[in-house]
């Protein structure tokens, strides 16, 4: 098992909802300035689907809701339905701030998680996959919602900007077959719109805030998680 992104430095994470109309102009100004990730071959979006957990309370979901400044959110995250590449992650909110912590795992031990068995992470030497078995035992965390969409990134080395578009998100509602390409999923909301994020490490460079400027976009504390849990049973 290979770690990976272990303790990232807490980061800015700026979202927002932008229509179509914007969202083409401001990729023409982005691909004109920045250069994509290397995962969006030929210019083309990469599919990322999301397994999101949740505990017994459904404590990440009722702590967004409720604007809780300190929580974690945990999710096992793949790439284009394949189970090449697997990382379980967790997400801290710190105030105004975001830690991710993430460490790739087998497909074995993606299966274990998902039927909701933490046996013998807590003789990892990996203080995520410790976490991971302490909230599995302690809370019963476990999957709740598939997430998937398309996203097309723009990266800058000045502050580590990263800049994406997230696009056509759907939910598999109560599914867990996170290996499925066919997995029947419908979209969480109603509105023509995507999901723009502007990550950074200290600071926006006054560069790529004009690249932004008069950019007509909702900021929003959206979350993939709770959009997409709206058909799903709450207690």
């Amino acid at each position: 098992m290979q770690q990976k992104r272990n303790a990232l430095p807490a980061r800015h994470e700026l979202k927002y909802f932008i229509n179509p109309a914007e969202l083409q102009a401001l990729r023409l100004r982005l691909r004109g300035a920045l250069v994509m990730d290397s995962h969006c071959v030929n210019g083309r979006p990469y599919l990322i689907r999301s397994l999101y957990f949740d505990d017994i309370d459904d404590s990440a979901f009722y702590d967004k809701q409720a604007g809780v400044m300190h929580r974690d959110k945990y999710r096992i995250r793949i790439y284009n339905y394949s189970d090449k590449t697997i990382f379980l992650e967790r997400k801290r909110k710190l105030g105004d701030l975001i830690q991710k912590s993430s460490v790739q795992i087998t497909r074995r031990l993606c299966d274990q998680l998902i039927e909701g068995n933490p046996s013998g992470l807590h003789k990892s030497q990996n203080a995520l996959l410790q976490d991971m078995f302490v909230q599995m035992r302690t809370r019963l965390l476990r999957p709740r919602v598939i997430v998937d969409y398309a996203r097309e990134a723009y990266l800058h080395p000045a502050e580590d900007v990263r800049i994406t578009f997230d696009l056509s998100l759907r939910t598999g509602l109560s599914s867990c077959d996170l290996f499925n390409p066919k997995l029947p999923t419908v979209c969480p909301h109603d509105r023509n719109v995507e999901i723009l994020e502007v990550k950074f490490n200290n600071y926006l460079p006054g560069y790529i805030a004009g690249l932004l400027s008069g950019v007509e976009a909702e900021r929003s504390a959206v979350s993939k998680y709770i959009l997409c849990r709206r058909y799903e049973p709450l207690g």
